[in-house]
């Protein structure tokens, strides 16, 4: 398999682990260092002193999906409906020494609440290492197409 094949291999199995809400598999695909990062208004700034709409760490990532599957996420309560759409996948710098890839793709996602469709597109971009079990996702940051708009529900995982 190549590093491409890997890296999207990793990238589909993320967006049908959130489809299918199997957060226990979506979390194992994370790092234990990592970053969740969705900018609000622009892309380039710094996360820890400006607003986002998600800056998450793994202890973030889990809480965020325990609320999710404990009911203690009241606005998905009808949980959302989701389907995603992984494409363009690039490797933006190949595996170095330290086993770390930095890969692109462009992402549609389609969620569907008490009969309402909202479409999100997104260029993401991803940072990824290597484990003795293969290749974790370390950083995500999700650029919306749409983050300078007032956006619905969030609550759901992009």
């Amino acid at each position: 398999m190549t590093l491409l094949e890997e890296v999207s291999e990793v990238l589909f199995s993320e967006a049908e682990y959130a489809d299918a809400s199997a957060y226990d598999k979506w979390l194992a695909l994370w790092d234990e260092q990592c970053t969740y990062w969705v900018p609000c208004n622009a892309e380039d700034y710094d996360p820890t002193t400006h607003v986002s709409i998600i800056y998450d760490d793994r202890a973030r990532l889990e809480e965020r999906c325990f609320r999710l599957t404990t009911g203690g996420a009241h606005s998905q309560e009808p949980a959302s409906k989701s389907c995603r759409v992984v494409g363009n996948v690039r490797l933006v710098h190949p595996e170095d020494d330290e086993g770390v890839v930095r890969a692109s793709a462009r992402v549609m996602i389609v969620e569907l609440r008490l009969g309402r469709k909202s479409v999100y597109a997104a260029k993401c971009f991803y940072t990824l290492r290597r484990r003795a079990d293969g290749l974790r996702l370390a950083e995500k940051k999700v650029v919306l197409l749409d983050a300078d708009e007032p956006l619905g529900n969030m609550t759901f995982l992009i």
